[in-house]
């Protein structure tokens, strides 16, 4: 039973159970269809919804990593969605596929901007990572009106739309760019040394500096891709719904993520982590939301829902609550 120890058993162990569940209410719910070439199906909903979250949430991952949070990815999530809906609204051709493509990355530029910005009131003024992002996600809602003039800017690109509502090789698209992303996140943290690097800054911030690693330098790189994975997820929402609108766009979605990297087993106090983990966390959360709907729940009920299944899955995560519960020595307090 050495399986059961693992951290992401319990996590997996839900979200089997909660797909499962749905098969009571909606008798097609694992049916997966193929129409013009696309799949279709709630699992594939699922996960395309899940792909703004999983961005997010990697992100947010290396961020927490280092000891510290990010609440600004809602923010910048709207930003980087309203300058590109600007611009491509002001192009000439809005389906000039190189026009989307230069709108898109002036989004992502700005998203890398505020993401030194961040960095850098965290890793060379010092101030703590709360309050640094804190004051970009108070700040940041602003900028995205001031970009949108206060309105929702409407866009009719189909380039742009392919970005979070369009297919390739029968999968979404948002789901192959998270899956990049993801991909690129394993590559570069548990293919290199970079991962161990991070994880000695979160796990002991003066150890590493007297250890010769450059904390600084990670610090403002963690938030930097932070910063982009919320640009990318900002991209795709606003392709998604073909407009900006500052007051939706990742609205909440930074309490979320953390709860993603949470139920991924990675902790907030800094050190390892675990993409997957997040990636599993970020699935469950919208599969959760998914199921609210699917077994009946009252709209008015459903974050109360929400939470008691969160709950339940952090006891069962606790080593110390499942000792207690089974009236058996937890690990720690055998090894002790």
């Amino acid at each position: 039973m050495s399986f059961v120890r693992h951290r992401l058993f319990w996590p997996a162990a839900i979200l089997v159970a909660l797909l499962a569940s749905n098969i009571f209410f909606s008798s097609g719910f694992f049916s997966i269809t193929v129409h013009d070439g696309h799949l279709y199906g709630s699992i594939i909903d699922i996960l395309r919804r899940s792909a703004p979250l999983i961005l997010v949430g990697i992100g947010m991952t290396l961020v927490i990593a280092t000891g510290g949070i990010d609440l600004s990815v809602g923010s910048v999530m709207a930003i980087s969605g309203a300058l590109a809906c600007l611009l491509i609204g002001d192009l000439d051709n809005q389906n000039s596929v190189t026009g989307v493509l230069l709108a898109c990355a002036a989004g992502i530029a700005l998203s890398l901007v505020l993401g030194i910005w961040n960095g850098a009131l965290v890793a060379s003024i010092g101030i703590q990572p709360i309050i640094a992002t804190l004051i970009l996600m108070v700040a940041g809602r602003g900028i995205a009106q001031l970009i949108t003039d206060g309105q929702i800017l409407n866009v009719t690109s189909a380039p742009y739309k392919v970005i979070g509502a369009g297919y390739t090789i029968a999968l979404p698209v948002s789901v192959l760019i998270a899956a990049g992303m993801v991909a690129i996140a394993v590559v570069l943290t548990r293919r290199t040394a970079l991962g161990l690097l991070i994880e000695a800054v979160g796990g002991s911030p003066t150890a590493s500096r007297l250890a010769g690693i450059q904390a600084r330098r990670l610090t403002i790189m963690v938030y930097v891709f932070s910063a982009i994975c919320a640009g990318i997820a900002g991209l795709i929402y606003s392709s998604n719904v073909s407009s900006a609108d500052s007051n939706a766009a990742g609205n909440l979605i930074e309490l979320d993520a953390i709860l993603a990297v949470v139920i991924g087993g990675t902790r907030l106090t800094g050190g390892r982590f675990s993409l997957a983990g997040t990636v599993l966390g970020a699935v469950l959360i919208e599969t959760l939301n998914v199921t609210t709907v699917s077994i009946g729940i009252p709209v008015e009920t459903t974050l109360l829902f929400k939470a008691i299944v969160v709950i339940v899955l952090c006891l069962v995560q606790s080593a110390a609550f499942r000792a207690k519960v089974l009236r058996r020595p937890s690990r720690v307090g055998a090894s002790a």
